[in-house]
């Protein structure tokens, strides 16, 4: 039987608390776009970082609570397949990534996840749509992804590069 380790579980807690904090911030912010879906995605700021220093099945956990939780709190159940189609993903190539962009890097492993989260998004709105007109949408989510990406990644990779001694 695998023992249970509870500092880690109570700061995969914590860190997936600081996640749900940083998506209702980012929702009070408004959309400067004319495009829908279009964000910066503060919470991924948690979920590069728990990729990073956490086993793959921790950010897999995590993520699933995150999306799970904020789509019920935010009242807004339907953007829960939405969410869950973009961010799994995006865990997948991110963990995948992270064995070959190291952590100096990671912003990079971050635009990636975007792009793929973007993407998964698109494929689950023509799924659900039926509507193949959605995709004029994509190419201004690719951009929008590109840059969001690069900051969150940014700000991850300045938090796991100034924490390197309090490893989990």
């Amino acid at each position: 039987m695998k023992r249970i380790d509870v500092k880690r579980l109570a700061s995969l807690g914590l860190l997936t608390a600081l996640a749900l904090i940083l998506f209702f911030v980012e929702l009070q912010i408004p959309n400067p776009f004319p495009v829908p879906g279009i964000k910066i995605g503060l919470a991924n700021i948690v979920t590069i970082y728990v990729i990073y220093r956490y086993s793959a099945g921790e950010a897999v956990l995590l993520t699933a609570v995150r999306i799970t939780l904020g789509s019920v709190f935010s009242g807004n159940v339907m953007a829960l397949f939405y969410s869950a189609c973009g961010s799994f993903l995006c865990l997948l190539g991110t963990i995948f990534l992270k064995r070959i962009i190291d952590e100096r890097h990671l912003w990079l492993t971050s635009v990636f996840g975007a792009l793929l989260h973007n993407t998964g998004q698109m494929a689950a709105a023509l799924l659900v749509t039926q509507t193949p007109s959605l995709i004029v949408y994509y190419p201004f989510l690719i951009v929008s992804g590109c840059l969001a990406g690069a900051f969150t990644g940014l700000c991850a990779q300045i938090i796991i590069l100034r924490t390197t001694k309090f490893k989990p």
